[in-house]
């Protein structure tokens, strides 16, 4: 297979559009053409429907595009771990939720690069869905999300719990006062949306939602109002810029990581997690 017409394929369907496709690829429009008719005949189907203001998957295409996807990331993994650098012995592909890089993730990055030096590492943000898929298809190694769907392919290893507090723009403000006016709320995953809920039954809706905490952060020292954020986040500005709400209840959330219970790659995994039990 040429990694070239699933680039194509893959451009093309992003951009909704032959010529943009093209210039993101710095090829000719007729080139990004030649290679859709080439891999649809090695395919025996049609992959696109083509107006020519519209461009959209077939059926065949929808079922194809999953398997583009997986056999470019699976090259391009190979791709590295073959040319790993002289003294690496193992490379380990790593993904997280924004926010969980955000609360501790980036210390242990740093951890790892400095005490395990056998050991290359790639970091990426994912979606829940998608980082325990690419856990199960192999081409992940270690994931770490909030809420992790069980399944028994993949071992789960629970990690810090994470203090979430409320935190005001405004000092000595109540949970009530806090959440009537200006409230962000923060989507820390079910358990803390169901906690919440009890928490305060009839909150009025929140002037924003958000799904990163750093988003919610930057808003508040902006433009002011109330979040849950984690302790470890906030606690920098505690008593300066921003200051805890005293009667809002603490809400703990854990964190998990995730990795396939057939991964070649478990000792180094098990290592690279000894962080978090001396943490």
């Amino acid at each position: 297979m040429d990694t070239g017409l699933l680039k194509a394929f893959l451009e093309v369907y992003r951009s909704r559009h032959f010529g943009r496709a093209a210039r993101n690829l710095f090829i000719s429009q007729s080139a990004v053409s030649a290679r859709i008719r080439q891999l649809e005949e090695e395919l025996g189907t049609r992959l696109f429907t083509r107006d020519r203001n519209n461009i959209e998957l077939t059926a065949a295409g929808e079922r194809f595009l999953l398997y583009a996807e997986n056999i470019l990331t699976s090259w391009n993994r190979a791709r590295q771990e073959i040319a790993i650098p002289e003294g690496i012995d193992t490379f380990l592909s790593v993904a997280a939720l924004p926010s969980i890089w955000d609360i501790f993730l980036e210390d242990w990055l740093s951890w790892v690069h400095q005490t395990d030096t056998s050991t290359a590492l790639q970091a990426d943000v994912m979606r829940t869905d998608s980082l325990m898929r690419n856990i199960m298809d192999g081409t992940l190694d270690l994931g770490f999300v909030f809420d992790p769907p069980r399944t028994p392919q993949i071992l789960v290893k629970e990690l810090l719990p994470v203090p979430l507090i409320m935190v005001s723009s405004e000092n000595n403000v109540s949970a009530e006062q806090a959440v009537d006016k200006n409230y962000i709320f923060v989507d820390w995953g079910t358990s803390f949306g169901m906690i919440h809920a009890r928490q305060y039954p009839d909150i009025r809706p929140a002037s924003l939602r958000a799904g990163v905490g750093r988003l919610a952060l930057g808003f508040l020292n902006n433009c002011g109002g109330a979040a849950y954020l984690p302790e470890a986040m906030v606690k920098q500005q505690l008593g300066k810029s921003l200051f805890q709400v005293e009667d809002a209840p603490v809400i703990h959330k854990e964190a998990y990581a995730n990795y396939s219970q057939t991964s070649h790659k478990q000792a180094t995994i098990t290592r690279v997690l000894d962080w978090f039990d001396r943490s």
